[in-house]
């Protein structure tokens, strides 16, 4: 019969996960002769054999894909037989203009797991141990096409046995790029002193390889010591779960002072005993991106208290490297796991650094010879009424892009916020949002910004002709924007990003009602804005509504010291005559500064109006004598949250304000009056927090109501930090979806400021095009 010959581009994440081999085996089952290779576009294949075969071969390339490969689009092209007597891998074409998708770090697969527990196994216990369908990937990565010379695998030569496996299209390690064994690949070395040592006079320290490395920070952790760990992404911070000593010291050291800390238990089994699970969080902590789940922890203490203090969650995952999987079974603990920093500064990444910056925090160090060219947080993922909320967006999920509804006709930067920062960058009809980068607060997190950028644009053969920042004077984002010079530079409203993000998440281009209830977001009036109803599409905004303003006294020093705002909204509330209201909350402030922010609120100085809802939780959680003043973000609120009683229903009233061409305020007076009644009538604070947190969510869903009714638009984009709150989010979600609205909510980016990157990238290439 004649033979045909087709040529077909592969796009999506088709490098580094197996997929030549794949092509290859798949062309030796169908009869079909050609040869596979990667280029800066995608994969390549070219095929011939009869029409038949052709097709059945076409048509298998997507169901039958590796696991972890992601095939977006297949371009064929009919092309001249040539007559190949074979089908062969070629190798990779580098195409400088061209790029394709990059696959995050995966979790360690079963069967390479098998291989270090296997004694007869040349692997057995090697914690570096992986193959196509598992291990490092974006971590070591430093230009495509992904081939090892362009990895930070280049320094380890093979030996003839990986070689072997590396040649082999059959093996499941075929051009496995981090493929290596005890024999040629990277190697374990401790630095630190051994337990026994701690207390004597000369306290030699200790450099060990290999088992006796491992074996050393085993022997440290059982003791109750902290071991700095060198992991996939960066340095974690490791100490016995149960031991409530050493989570203090670390706690102590890290400066991370009430903040929960993750931790990491070898088995589900493990996990089940600390906290509840369910089936869709029992398939999260167990999917190849392996993130830390925030589960509800049952009432008897596993692990210690102070792991998660004041907190019903705590945030669990399963190992997912070897190293990790041989530092649980041979402590045969439960370990915290937390980033390698001081709090506030990004995770260390390489054996100087981790020394160097963790050098007063940890014990011990377990460092590894194989560099990590791009820092990688764990991510943290919750599940709230069926759908999976992203809190951090980091390993295991970046730089997987998020698919746009169009085709980008310029290339944008967005530089995103102040907190929880991230990067976007539109190409084509994908938006690169980075990995968690962090608070810009210092010049660390300011570097690794810039480093990781650089490597973004590099990787993706972005050269941006838009950028995009948040309208803030005085971000270190947006200062930075503003310093590039670019041919054009949009300002984005800070929660207009916060909608549009979510709509773009949801491929929803018409107008929605976005709620954007956050902490902090500089209005188009010099205000703070934080309690926001948007009418909103991609190319702008109204404000329609929003929560009742009050002043900050101190301004950020009121986000440290939630009593400062709860006194504003008393002031805001009830004037002088609040002074006399004899409430217990006025008993814990000091009489002198109290005068001073009585001043402050009367005359604006250094007293900024805010609508803010994390101002307006952290107020009530100060009245109710939850927490006065913080030791992390949102901590007043989480509190408040965690203490509130789930068996109450009761609410407190609110009404509106409307004025002729002005955005509706939200009148809190009535909730504040209710909530310092049920303190005179000495309710328990954890049914106020209750009641609370159900009038905030009936003023979110009888808002949508009215604005629904004046404009006739449906469709709800939920937004912002405060919706972390599972409690609030929970009672939204119900109450929009009860009254028919269409619902739209973030999915694979976060709800918080980690998310706000991409709606600044999609405003400002909607306003350039115009």
């Amino acid at each position: 019969m004649a033979r045909e010959r087709i040529r077909l581009l592969i796009k999506g994440v088709v490098q580094g996960v197996g997929f030549r081999p794949f092509v290859y085996q798949l062309a030796q089952r169908h009869d079909v002769s050609g040869f596979v290779l990667n280029t800066g576009e995608g994969v390549v294949v070219e095929a011939e054999g009869e029409l038949k075969d052709l097709e059945r071969f076409r048509h298998a390339l997507k169901p039958e894909a590796p696991p972890r490969a992601v095939i977006e689009s297949i371009s064929p092209r009919i092309m001249h037989v040539q007559g190949d007597a074979g089908f062969v891998i070629q190798p990779s074409l580098a195409q400088p203009d061209e790029f394709q998708l990059v696959s995050p770090d995966i979790a360690t697969c079963d069967d390479c797991a098998a291989e270090v527990f296997d004694p007869a196994d040349r692997r057995w216990r090697y914690p570096f141990t992986n193959c196509t369908n598992c291990g490092p990937r974006f971590t070591i990565i430093e230009d495509m096409p992904y081939d090892r010379p362009k990895t930070t695998m280049n320094k380890f030569e093979m030996c003839s046995d990986c070689q072997r496996e590396y040649d082999d299209p059959n093996n499941r390690r075929f051009h496995a790029q981090p493929n290596a064994c005890p024999v040629c690949g990277p190697r374990l070395s401790f630095v630190g002193r051994r337990p026994q040592d701690q207390t004597t006079a000369d306290q030699q320290t200790v450099n060990l390889e290999g088992e006796e490395a491992l074996a050393a920070a085993v022997e440290m952790l059982q003791a109750g010591q902290i071991v700095a760990i060198k992991g996939l992404g960066g340095f974690q911070l490791a100490c016995d779960a149960g031991n409530e000593d050493a989570v203090k010291r670390l706690r102590d050291k890290k400066h991370r002072y009430g903040k929960p800390l993750a931790v990491m238990t070898e088995t589900i089994k493990e996990a089940a005993e600390i906290c509840f699970i369910n089936a869709a969080e029992q398939e999260l902590l167990e999917s190849p991106e392996r993130p830390i789940v925030l589960l509800r922890r049952r009432p008897k203490d596993v692990v210690a208290p102070n792991i998660a203090p004041g907190n019903n969650y705590i945030g669990i995952m399963l190992p997912y490297t070897p190293l990790h999987q041989l530092l649980l079974r041979d402590t045969g603990l439960i370990l915290v796991m937390t980033s390698g920093n001081i709090s506030e500064e990004p995770i260390a990444a390489e054996n100087t650094e981790g020394l160097r910056r963790l050098e007063h925090v940890a014990d011990g160090w377990l460092l590894h010879d194989r560099d990590i060219y791009s820092r990688y947080d764990d991510p943290v993922v919750r599940i709230v009424e069926g759908h999976r909320v992203m809190i951090r967006r980091a390993r295991g999920y970046a730089p997987y892009p998020v698919h746009l509804t169009f085709k980008a006709k310029k290339e944008v930067l967005a530089v995103g916020g102040e907190l929880k920062s991230t990067f976007c960058l539109l190409k084509e009809g994908y938006g690169f949002v980075s990995q968690h980068i962090g608070d810009m607060e210092n010049v660390e997190t300011f570097e690794h910004f810039e480093r990781t950028l650089e490597l973004y644009k590099r990787l993706f053969r972005i050269n941006p002709e838009v950028v995009a920042c948040d309208m803030h004077p005085d971000y270190f984002s947006s200062k930075f924007a503003r310093d590039l010079k670019a041919p054009r530079l949009v300002e984005v409203q800070h929660h207009h990003a916060h909608i549009v993000s979510c709509a773009v998440e949801n491929g929803w281009r018409d107008q929605v009602i976005g709620v954007a209830f956050d902490g902090t977001g500089y209005g188009t009036d010099g205000t703070i804005w934080g309690g926001e109803f948007l009418l909103a599409d991609w190319a702008g905004f109204e404000r329609a509504a929003h929560l009742k303003q009050i002043r900050l006294p101190g301004g950020e020093a009121a986000v440290e010291k939630p009593y400062r705002t709860a006194l504003s909204y008393l002031l805001s509330t009830y004037g002088d005559a609040y002074a006399d209201l004899g409430l217990d909350f006025l008993s814990r402030l000091d009489p002198v500064e109290t005068e001073i922010l009585e001043r402050q609120v009367a005359t604006g100085l250094l007293s900024p109006l805010t609508s803010s809802a994390g101002r307006l939780f952290d107020a009530v959680s100060s009245l109710i004598g939850v927490r006065d003043a913080i030791e992390f973000e949102g901590q007043a609120a989480i509190e408040l949250e965690m203490q509130s009683d789930e068996a109450e229903h009761g609410r407190y009233e609110f009404d509106y304000i409307a004025a002729p061409g002005q955005p509706t305020v939200i009148n809190t007076d009535p909730l504040i009056k209710g909530i310092v009644n049920d303190l005179l009538k000495c309710v328990p604070a954890a049914v106020i927090g209750a009641k609370f947190q159900a009038t905030v969510a009936d003023i979110i869903v009888a808002t949508c109501g009215r604005l629904r009714e004046a404009t006739g638009v449906r469709t709800v984009a939920l937004s912002g930090g405060v919706f972390q709150n599972a409690t609030l989010y929970a009672r939204v979600i119900k109450g929009l979806k009860k009254q028919d609205f269409r619902l739209l909510l973030h999915k694979e980016l976060p709800v918080n400021d980690g998310g706000i990157s991409l709606g600044q990238a999609v405003v400002a290439h909607t306003l350039a095009a115009t």
